[in-house]
Order: C-alpha cells, then sequence, then structure tokens
C-alpha cells in the first residue's frame, strides 16, 4: 500500500497553530494479472483532485482491482453479477475518526479500465484519471440519477480530470527539462572531442 503525507495547519487546543502531517490518500492494488500502472501516479491524481475539492485534510483510499474482485463486489453490494469499471463505499458517519474526514473507498478495475480505454483510444492512466474523479465525487455527494445531477457530475468531473492532468503534463515537461540538461554537458563534450580530433587531422 502507497500512502502520501501532507502538512497541513492546525490548531491546538491553547490556540497555538502547528503543521500537523496527514495522510489522505491509501492506493491499495489487487490485481496480479491485470495491466501495470504506477500506484504513485494514480495517488498523485487523488492528492491533486482532493486538493481541487478543497479537500487536502480528507482521507482516501483506493483499491485497483481486477474483473473478478469487482464482480463479487458489485454482486454483493448492488446485487448485479458482473463486472465494472468504478464503485465507490462513502464512509459509514459512525466509523469516522475524530478530528479526520474519511471519505471512503474508491475500487477501480484495471481489466475494464483498460478495455475501455482501448476503446476510446486513450491510454490507461486516462482512463483510470476519469474513473478516480467520477468514483471521488460519489463520495462527496454528486450523482446522476437525474438529468440536472448528471450535467453537474459532468462538470465536476471535466474539472478534477484537468486538476489532475494538469500536474502529470508539469511532470512530464519538468522530466524532458532535466533530460535535456543532463544531455547538454555530454553534447558539449562530444563537440569538444571532434574539434580536436579535426585539429589532429589537418
Amino acid at each position: 500500500m502507497e500512502r502520501s503525507s501532507v502538512l497541513v495547519p492546525w490548531k491546538a487546543p491553547e490556540g497555538r497553530w502547528y503543521a500537523r502531517a496527514i495522510m489522505p490518500t491509501a492506493i491499495l492494488r489487487r490485481a496480479p494479472r491485470s495491466s501495470k500502472l504506477a500506484s504513485g501516479l494514480v495517488r498523485k491524481m487523488a492528492d491533486r483532485m482532493l486538493s481541487s475539492l478543497d479537500l487536502v485534510d480528507a482521507e482516501l483510499s483506493v483499491l485497483l482491482t481486477d474483473d473478478a474482485r469487482i464482480q463479487v463486489l458489485y454482486r454483493q453490494h448492488r446485487g448485479k453479477d458482473r463486472p465494472t469499471d468504478v464503485l465507490s463505499f462513502p464512509m459509514d458517519e459512525s466509523e469516522a475518526r475524530e478530528g479526520a474526514r474519511v471519505l471512503g473507498d474508491v475500487v477501480i478495475s484495471l481489466d475494464t479500465a483498460l478495455r475501455q480505454a482501448r476503446a476510446r483510444k486513450r491510454d490507461l492512466a486516462s482512463e483510470v484519471r476519469f474513473l478516480l474523479a467520477h468514483g471521488l465525487l460519489h463520495l462527496v455527494g454528486y450523482d446522476h440519477a437525474t438529468a440536472a445531477q448528471k450535467r453537474k457530475m459532468v462538470a465536476a468531473t471535466r474539472r478534477l480530470v484537468r486538476a489532475a492532468t494538469t500536474f502529470e503534463l508539469h511532470v512530464v515537461r519538468h522530466r524532458k527539462s532535466t533530460q535535456r540538461s543532463a544531455l547538454r554537458p555530454t553534447t558539449k563534450r562530444l563537440q569538444s572531442r571532434n574539434r580536436a580530433r579535426a585539429r589532429h587531422t589537418k
């Protein structure tokens, strides 16, 4: 299981402020034969989405699983005996711990996500990002039972996906910049060696 840690302001009973470490996102993988997807990437997606919702002090659990396991959950909790892409299980208020808002669990089938990603001609990470946003919104009270609810949820899903996508683009650009910086000294050394060889052959 991978879990992130975030520092947030916390006011102690005596009135002083401290930086308190909280762990909002836990990622658990139970899909040994499913497609590879870095748990750390999913954790960062979730953290960005929580930040976009002003829920940096809330706790969230994400289970990355396969069709067989999610089918069992779907049958037990929804009465439907087939795989699905994502399930949400809000935390029972009676189980919530004092001092922390525990949102609940989002369960994603990597097998179904991969099939849907191929059908939509996008990569697995993009599909999981969309499913994570959808599942998270259910945990905070969104639904799509009516046309009006669906419009609101679609708009909110797009905002969360955009928040997580912005983070990923920043990481990719940073990596490319770092790679270019690392290549510059090597390129300069090669150019210097070529000039020296040219002088030697003259």
